[in-house]
């Protein structure tokens, strides 16, 4: 499969007053990073750019990774907003094959719809999953998504949160975060899945998946 997939890592500096806002806000975080790219795109621009992101927390302080299918414009970022690197991953998707193992990492709103028979809670609810069950949901994504997983380890992480300026509406995304080992079954499935995203709230920070080769 032919496809570009670039990977942007943003540094934002504390001392910047949007960095520090935006840390708080994945509203406002999906924002920014639409900043990095071309304005005219419609109301489905972050389809158009796969446009996909996640925050980190590092012994350094926060890190947002961004990944798009488009090449992202770090000049119509504020340089004083935080450093911004970008890489192109054909390299990495040109090597991947079936049976190759690797790290994956994925933060998720791992979630099920619940059946018209429920007693705990409405029809057709959306309920997130932890735990356990959030593992599973993880599993059965893997599998659509060209991977076996060797291992899993999965920490509930704090939600999503932000206020949408148009009317303004609360938005809150239940994360959890999902690393571990896993060995590819269909290489095109994950390239893919890499593109798309997986699960709900890709628009704000849910959803990206990335991965590297197993040492």
């Amino acid at each position: 499969m032919t496809l570009d997939i670039w990977l942007t890592r943003i540094i934002p500096d504390p001392r910047h007053r949007d960095a520090r806002r935006d840390i708080r806000s994945a509203v406002g975080l999906h924002h920014r990073i639409m900043m990095l790219f071309p304005d005219g795109l419609g109301s489905e621009a972050r389809q158009q750019t796969g446009a996909l992101f996640r925050l980190d927390e590092t012994p350094h302080g926060h890190a947002v990774l961004v990944q798009s299918t488009i090449a992202p414009d770090a000049t119509r970022l504020d340089p004083a907003y935080g450093q911004v690197q970008s890489k192109s991953l054909g390299p990495l998707l040109h090597k991947l094959e079936q049976g190759m193992r690797v790290q994956y990492r994925l933060t998720a709103n791992a979630t099920r719809k619940l059946g018209h028979n429920t007693t705990a809670g409405r029809p057709r609810q959306v309920v997130p999953l932890h735990g356990a069950d959030a593992e599973d949901w993880w599993e059965r994504q893997a599998a659509t998504s060209g991977l076996t997983l060797s291992s899993v380890s999965s920490a509930r992480l704090d939600d999503a949160r932000g206020e949408r300026a148009s009317d303004k509406r609360s938005i809150t995304h239940a994360r959890t975060r999902f690393d571990g080992t896993a060995l590819i079954t269909d290489p095109d499935a994950l390239i893919t899945r890499l593109a798309t995203g997986i699960g709900r709230g890709k628009a704000y920070g849910c959803g990206l998946l990335s991965i590297a080769p197993a040492r």
